[in-house]
């Protein structure tokens, strides 16, 4: 049956869907359901996610099963947004939701009952933090956890509250704010290890994975993801990136390494002296760890590292927003179709030459992604195509 209804409205969801289970599915189901949209948007982190390390699954094949599940759009989250902290990974994500033209946003919360909208204006309204905290002995996090409990009484202690607060001040700086929609939490927490009754946690999924260990899996994700995750063993970790890393640091010269994003405070030296007598990667890890810097903090620099992803990079990829379409369902394309001569960035559905050169406008995605293709043997930009519900599962 054909959509023919004019004036589509869309609820956007950003997710990593790494991979997509029934939290995901009870999230997407419950967003459609109180925001009354015609087409659920997700937007979802390319072949790198937000702590820093490579997807266990290429992007193209996580599109399929948002599709499955029924997702009507998906759009890529560039690595620039995608691979950043939580409030720099909102505001790329929120105003690329605002550019396709979404009525709403939804998220899932601990805090449910919070009045995130009236939260983003407080917090929009507060100076940038970033060069504010100068306590060397605690991490970022940490001290924005504290600053908002003195100011605001608010707890960010929970992952997913911390990116609702996120996406929320995000949106106050919209010009034209959309309707946020906090979706309770179901399951385990993000970093909970166990897998139980119909949820778990992405991690929780993602470390039996890759023990190789499926029991229990069928229960807390969709067909869809069982059927993919009984066929494929072949997941992407930073084990198999690490010899690539290690090549990268000893062969850099200090300054080529200052050079990379988020490279600062001397971390250089700490990285060309630790990596020698590291064998694998959590080893090198433990070894940057200090009291100042999260393990995420810490994944994410060995990303740019690794990528040679330089400061002036992210800058001008972040500069030049873009929707890079993965996928749809007839709804989908009917809403791709409503937007097309309003949409306010470059909608993309084929990446050309031009488009993938260094300084072109998907020129950083290309490269980051060439990585990925060499470890996969599959295509991730060029050739390809936006996937139409329907086709089946690779």
């Amino acid at each position: 049956m054909k959509h023919t209804k004019t004036d589509l409205t869309a609820c956007g969801i950003i997710a990593e869907y790494n991979p997509f289970h029934n939290g995901h599915l009870y999230q997407l189901q419950t967003a459609r359901k109180q925001s009354h949209a015609d087409v659920m948007v997700a937007l979802i982190s390319g072949n790198y996610v937000e702590r820093g390390e490579p997807a266990i699954v290429d992007k193209w094949q996580r599109a399929q099963l948002a599709l499955r599940a029924g997702a009507d759009l998906v759009i890529e989250l560039p690595f620039a947004d995608a691979v950043e902290p939580a409030d720099r990974f909102a505001t790329g994500a929120v105003r690329l939701l605002a550019a396709l033209g979404c009525q709403s946003l939804a998220f899932g919360s601990e805090e449910p009952d919070a009045d995130y909208a009236q939260l983003g204006q407080e917090l929009a309204a507060l100076p940038d933090l970033h060069a504010a905290f100068t306590d060397y002995t605690q991490t970022y996090a940490t001290q924005l956890n504290q600053y908002y409990q003195e100011k605001l009484h608010l707890n960010i202690s929970h992952a997913n509250h911390l990116l609702g607060l996120s996406y929320a001040t995000a949106n106050a700086r919209l010009q034209q704010p959309l309707q946020l929609i906090a979706v309770p939490r179901v399951g385990s927490a993000h970093d909970q290890a166990g897998a139980h009754d119909q949820f778990a946690s992405a991690s929780a999924i993602r470390t039996k994975l890759l023990a190789g260990d499926l029991a229990g899996l069928a229960a807390v994700v969709p067909p869809s993801t069982w059927q993919f995750l009984q066929v494929h063993s072949d997941w992407l970790t930073w084990d198999q990136l690490f010899p690539f890393l290690k090549y990268r640091i000893q062969s850099a010269s200090l300054a080529e390494l200052r050079r990379i994003y988020q490279m600062s405070e001397g971390l250089e030296y700490r990285f060309q002296q630790q990596i020698g007598a590291s064998q694998t990667f959590a080893a090198f890890l433990k070894a940057l760890k200090t009291k100042r810097y999260t393990y995420a903090r810490l994944r994410r620099l060995c990303l740019y590292t690794l990528l040679n992803v330089t400061t002036s990079e992210m800058k001008q990829a972040y500069d030049q927003p873009y929707l890079q379409v993965l996928g749809f369902n007839q709804a989908g394309q009917a809403y791709l179709h409503q937007i097309k001569k309003t949409v306010t960035v470059p909608l993309v559905t084929r990446v050309d030459a031009k488009m993938g050169r260094a300084d072109g406008l998907l020129g950083l995605e290309v490269r980051v992604d060439t990585l990925i293709q060499q470890l996969t043997g599959v295509p991730q930009d060029y050739g390809r195509h936006p996937i139409f519900k329907g086709k089946e599962l690779e």
